[in-house]
C-alpha cells in the first residue's frame, strides 16, 4: 500500500518546518509528502524548497495565490495529485510522533477512515518545542501541554468504531483515495474557518456507508497553540453542514472532479 501524506500549510513557517521536522523522524517514511499551501509567501516556499532538496522520499508543493481562506480548494488539489492509495492529512502546526505514519499505516483498514487525537502546546511555549528532542511527557507533568492524556502513546490502541459526529479534526485523519474520490472530495462551498468541511467530508463517508476508527493512544500529532482567527461564516457554515446530515448527501457538487484528470 502506497500512503500519500499531505501537509496543509498557510503562513506559518516556524511551525511547518517543525512539523517538517517530526516528518523527517518517521520510522516509517511515506511514499510521498505533498505540501497543500493555501497562498503562504515566499518565506515559506524557500523552507519547502531547501527541505525538497534533502527529503528522503518525493515531495510536491501545491500552492495556489492567496485569494482568501481556501483551504479545502488547496487540499483537493492535492488529492488529485497524490498517487497514494492511503491519504493521510496533516496540519502544518501540528507535530506527528516519529511513528505517526507507522500507526496510520496498521491502523488502515477497508470501509473504515481513521480519526486520529491531538494534544496542545500552550502557546507560550510552542516555538520551543523541539521535534525529536522535547521530553513530552516532563512538559505535560509541568502544564505546558493541555489535554496530556492525548499525549502519550500506548502499547496498544483505544479505538471506538462509529458514526458520530464528535471530535472530526481535520488536522490528523485518513482515507483510502478512492473513498474520497467517491464523496467528491472536500466540499468548496464552505466558506472560511471553522465547523464545516472536515465534518462534512466525514458524514458524506458515514452516507457512503464508511465507518470512522475513532483512536486513542496512536497516529499522535502535537498541535502548536496560535492565536484563534476570526470565523464570520460559523453560521452558515453550520447550516449547511446540518443540511448534509439531514439529506443523506454522499457527493458534494464542487469538490474534487474539477482537478481530476478525464478519461
Amino acid at each position: 500500500m502506497k500512503l500519500s501524506l499531505i501537509i496543509a500549510t498557510y503562513n506559518q513557517r516556524d511551525a511547518l518546518e517543525k512539523v517538517l521536522a517530526g516528518v523527517s523522524l518517521q520510522k516509517v517514511r511515506p511514499g510521498e509528502i505533498l505540501i497543500a499551501d493555501d497562498g503562504s509567501g515566499e518565506s515559506t516556499r524557500e523552507l519547502i524548497d531547501g527541505w525538497q532538496r534533502k527529503a528522503a522520499v518525493p515531495v510536491r508543493h501545491l500552492w495556489h495565490p492567496d485569494n482568501g481562506f481556501l483551504k479545502t480548494t488547496i487540499l483537493n488539489k492535492a488529492v488529485a495529485a497524490a498517487t497514494g492509495e492511503y491519504l493521510v492529512f496533516l496540519d502544518g502546526d501540528c507535530v506527528p510522533h516519529p511513528l505517526y505514519i507507522a500507526d496510520h499505516r496498521a491502523l488502515a483498514e477497508r470501509g473504515f477512515w481513521v480519526q486520529g487525537r491531538r494534544c496542545f502546546v500552550r502557546e507560550p511555549f510552542a516555538m520551543a518545542f523541539v521535534p525529536g528532542k522535547t521530553a513530552v511527557w516532563r512538559w505535560a507533568l509541568c502544564g505546558r501541554v493541555s489535554r496530556p492524556q492525548k499525549s502519550f502513546r500506548l502499547p496498544f490502541p483505544i479505538v471506538f468504531r462509529n458514526q458520530k459526529q464528535r471530535g472530526i479534526l481535520g488536522c490528523n485523519m485518513a482515507y483510502w483515495r478512492d473513498d474520497i474520490v467517491q464523496v467528491n472530495g472536500f466540499d468548496e462551498t464552505y466558506l472560511g474557518r471553522g465547523m464545516g468541511a472536515d465534518s462534512d467530508l466525514g458524514s458524506r463517508l458515514y452516507n457512503l456507508g464508511r465507518r470512522r476508527k475513532f483512536v486513542y493512544g496512536r497516529a499522535l500529532v502535537y498541535h502548536l497553540n496560535h492565536p484563534i482567527m476570526p470565523r464570520p461564516h460559523s453560521a452558515e457554515n453550520k447550516q449547511h453542514f446540518l443540511e448534509v446530515i439531514h439529506s443523506g448527501k454522499i457527493r458534494c457538487e464542487r469538490g474534487l472532479d474539477q482537478y481530476l484528470k478525464k478519461p
